[in-house]
């Protein structure tokens, strides 16, 4: 049997979504979790991957299960709880702080949460007045930038499919191609700013080489033109500096078939790597 979960986490103290042989991962944390209640070896597969300190409003994964998933205890005078929703309790008590699990529920045999994904989207925060709130969820720029010429050059990337600009380098990926559908900087407040995305799929390290050379134009460092040429050249050299992870949100990822589209959820999880693809 075939589940999709959707948890959300703070990637801070963890190296990543993926599993690493040096490092503790939030796929690592949840799949001995998974695996210890239903007593079995349990692999998690995600919509994607994201950066060591990069974090999730909202990840989906699946995960496959020989034997029927723990049933609650009967309790009288109290409503009978799913099975799905006695894991999401279960495996939130075991889950560190960090890592919340939202729910759990059955799929067809062949939905699989990255491949059956149709867009993701991701929010990357910046903030121009110390904070000690936004240290670990928000990058901190010294002087503001013009976040109206940032806003220009944002909209051509609806222009372009080929982001091999913005990849990191030396990756197994196939191919760099990706439909860019939304990309917006959001004033949220006289001293911070959100740049929101939405694509089909990411590259690796897609979404802070963008707002790292869109910085540049924000700066007066690059014109229009120029942010057009990087994109044309399609060299991770020609672009800018990749932003610091911890401004870094995968917000919401969405399907076209059942499952359908996920909700949204605003804001941020307390105590709350690589892109998707």
């Amino acid at each position: 049997m075939r589940y999709f979960i959707e948890l959300s986490y703070d990637g801070t103290a963890y190296h990543g979504w993926q599993i690493q042989p040096n490092g503790e991962s939030v796929q690592g944390v949840l799949q001995r979790a998974l695996s210890t209640l239903m007593r079995q070896e349990v692999v998690v597969t995600g919509a994607g991957r994201t950066d060591a300190g990069v974090h999730a409003v909202m990840m989906v994964a699946h995960f496959n299960v020989e034997d029927p998933l723990p049933t609650p205890p009967v309790r009288e005078g109290r409503e009978a709880q799913s099975a799905e929703d006695y894991l999401v309790y279960r495996l939130n008590g075991m889950l560190p702080p960090d890592i919340a699990i939202h729910r759990i529920y059955p799929v067809a045999d062949d939905a699989h949460a990255r491949f059956s994904a149709r867009a993701r989207t991701y929010y990357y925060y910046v903030h121009t007045r110390k904070s000690p709130f936004l240290r670990d969820r928000s990058w901190r720029l010294i002087s503001t930038p013009d976040f109206e010429a940032m806003n220009r050059a944002a909209r051509l990337l609806l222009e372009y499919e080929d982001f091999t600009s913005f990849s990191k380098l030396n990756t197994d990926t196939k191919t760099n191609i990706c439909h860019v559908t939304s990309a917006r900087w959001v004033q949220l407040s006289d001293h911070e700013w959100r740049f929101e995305i939405t694509a089909d799929r990411f590259l690796r390290n897609m979404v802070r080489a963008i707002v790292g050379t869109l910085m540049e134009v924000g700066r007066g460092q690059l014109t229009l033109d120029g942010f057009r040429q990087v994109i044309e050249q399609q060299d991770r050299c020609a672009a800018g500096d990749s932003v610091p992870a911890r401004g870094l949100f995968l917000q919401k990822v969405e399907y076209s078939d059942p499952p359908l589209t996920l909700p949204v959820r605003e804001g941020v999880v307390t105590k709350d790597n690589n892109d998707l693809k």
